[in-house]
C-alpha cells in the first residue's frame, strides 16, 4: 500500500506539463488548468484504489475481540481478558517505524508488523507495555516497560521515566521466560493473518480518504475564486 501511495503521488506530478512546473509566474487560466489536471488525477487514483480487491476475510483468534471503530482511530485493534488482566493490541507496519530502504523491500515490509501490547490490571496505575515485531512465523520482543495506565483515552504515551534495560541485555533464561509470559496470553504469530489483512483495509481506507480530502480542498478553493 505504501508503494501505491508513492506511485499515485508521482503519477499526479507526472501529469503536470513541464512548463507549469518550471514557471514561477502563471496566469489565472494557468492555475485553473493545473487545478483541473490535479483534480482529475486525484479522482483517477481514488477510483483505482477503490477497485482494489480486498484480502480474504480473516478472523482473529477466538480469545480476542475486534475493537469497534478501530479502523478510524489510532487506538487498539484487539482486546482480550486473561484472568484479571486486560490486554490491548496496537499495530502498525514495521516500515512505518523504520524509514528508508528500496522499493524492493516492499514485500518484506508487508510481512513485518510492529505491535504495542498493553497489559493492565484493575487498581494498578501502571500498565506493562511490550513492543514486539510480528512475522508470519514468529514474534520477537524488542523492549518491555511500565507506563501510566491511560487505557480510557485509547492512546499510547512515551514514558518519561526509566523504562528498564534493553531486552537483548537480559540473560537468555529471562528472555525465554518473558516470551513464554506473553505467548501464554495469546500474543504470538497466530495474530499475524488477521492483523495483516486489517492493516491492508486500513491503509486502503486512509489512502482513499487522502485523495478525497485533497480533492475537496482544491475544489473548495476553486469555488472561493469564483465568488
Amino acid at each position: 500500500m505504501a508503494s501505491v501511495l508513492r506511485k499515485a503521488i508521482v503519477g499526479c506530478a507526472r501529469q503536470l506539463p513541464r512548463c507549469m512546473i518550471a514557471r514561477r509566474r502563471s496566469t489565472t487560466s494557468g492555475f485553473a488548468a493545473v487545478d483541473s489536471i490535479l483534480l482529475r488525477s486525484l479522482r483517477d487514483h481514488y477510483e483505482e484504489v477503490a477497485k482494489m480487491t480486498p484480502p480474504p476475510k480473516v478472523s482473529p483468534p477466538s480469545s480476542f475481540t475486534i475493537v469497534k471503530g478501530a479502523l478510524d482511530t489510532h487506538g487498539p485493534v484487539l482486546k482480550r481478558t486473561y484472568g484479571s488482566e486486560q490486554i490491548s493490541i496496537y499495530v502498525t507496519r514495521l516500515g512505518n517505524i523504520i524509514r528508508g530502504g528500496d522499493d524492493d523491500d516492499d514485500d518484506d515490509g508487508i510481512n513485518q508488523l510492529f505491535l504495542h501490547v498493553e497489559m493492565s490490571k484493575p487498581g494498578q496505575k501502571n500498565s506493562l507495555l511490550f513492543l514486539c515485531g510480528l512475522y508470519p512465523d514468529a514474534l520477537g520482543i524488542h523492549s518491555i516497560s511500565m507506563r501510566p495506565n491511560l487505557e480510557s483515552e485509547g492512546i499510547l504515551v512515551v514514558p518519561s521515566q526509566y523504562t528498564g534495560p534493553s531486552f537483548q541485555d537480559l540473560d537468555e533464561r529471562m528472555r525465554d521466560a518473558l516470551h513464554s509470559y506473553i505467548e501464554e496470553r495469546g500474543v504470538n504469530e497466530s495474530l499475524f493473518p488477521f492483523l495483516q489483512a486489517w492493516l491492508y483495509v486500513k491503509d486502503n481506507r486512509n489512502l482513499m480518504r487522502w485523495f478525497r480530502q485533497v480533492g475537496q480542498y482544491i475544489s473548495e478553493k476553486n469555488h472561493a475564486k469564483g465568488t
